[in-house]
């Protein structure tokens, strides 16, 4: 064989493998922006210019799950103790609105030092790297944040979260705090923790282990359908700071209409009748 054709067959070679092997990640600079997605494959950042949030004033009828969360997130800013939160509840109740409303209010008092990481669910095995990673920095404090957790009965990564929010040997780091949004106050199915009780040769260890999960977090914030003053008031709210040109009783009646065809009361069908509401009289939300 030629050394001509040699060399032909090892440059293949060599554009096959660099086809094979993934991307390396660009380098994000955390001064840059307030927010950022974690992306587990290549490793790295991802710049996010516009969050979409409402403001903390805007969600009505969870005023004590509020409070609370603001305070945590305000310890912790400080760098003082905090805990990891879960927010676990009914849907469109506003639980990552909430976080993501106490991410800007908290910016503000600390000047831009406090960053808030998305997580994906189907990332958190990349828990550990992530946080090893944020361990290094020292300039900012970070939220990391996983909306909609929850795990399948044959998901093992929730083994992975377990350890990251221990820590490990080295512990938590002192600038990261977990925070999560689920449906399910334990994350797991209860079909998924019954089978672990009916198959165990100890029943209770096995349990104990699934439910185990949302020990690691110190705050629970639950999260429950709201009453219908509680939902007019979510729609007052978004209709009056959104100058929307509406009679209160017309609006009320078109709430109790909305929520009867939807079939539920949260924040979420509020939001949406003021879309519907918006779009009817020609007005536009800035």
């Amino acid at each position: 064989m030629s050394d001509n054709k040699k060399k032909s067959i090892l440059k293949r070679i060599a554009e096959a493998i660099e086809r094979l092997a993934p991307p390396l990640a660009a380098e994000v600079d955390l001064v840059s922006h307030e927010a950022f997605v974690w992306r587990a494959t290549p490793a790295g950042f991802e710049a996010v210019s516009k969050i979409n949030r409402v403001e903390l004033a805007l969600l009505k009828g969870i005023d004590q799950s509020r409070d609370q969360l603001l305070e945590n997130t305000r310890r912790f800013a400080k760098g003082l103790p905090a805990n990891n939160a879960l927010l676990w509840g009914a849907r469109g109740m506003g639980k990552s609105s909430l976080v993501k409303a106490v991410h800007a209010a908290m910016n503000k008092e600390t000047g831009g030092t406090l960053k808030i990481i998305e997580i994906h669910r189907e990332d958190i095995d990349s828990l550990p790297a992530l946080s090893a990673k944020l361990r290094e920095e020292t300039r900012f404090r970070f939220i990391v944040f996983c909306d909609d957790l929850s795990f399948d009965a044959q998901d093992t990564s929730y083994k992975s979260l377990k350890a990251a929010l221990d820590g490990g040997l080295e512990g938590r780091p002192q600038n990261v705090i977990f925070y999560a949004t689920s449906n399910r106050r334990h994350l797991l199915p209860r079909d998924m923790i019954e089978n672990e009780r009916s198959t165990a040769i100890n029943p209770s260890e096995a349990v104990q282990e699934k439910v185990s999960l949302s020990d690691r977090f110190g705050l629970w914030l639950g999260f429950h359908n709201c009453s219908q003053d509680e939902f007019f008031a979510m729609v007052e709210g978004y209709a009056k700071h959104y100058k929307l040109k509406i009679k209160n009783e017309e609006l009320r009646a078109a709430a109790v209409e909305w929520s009867v065809t939807r079939g539920a009361r949260s924040g979420r069908v509020a939001w949406q009748l003021i879309l519907d509401v918006a779009g009817r009289l020609g007005q536009k939300l800035d």
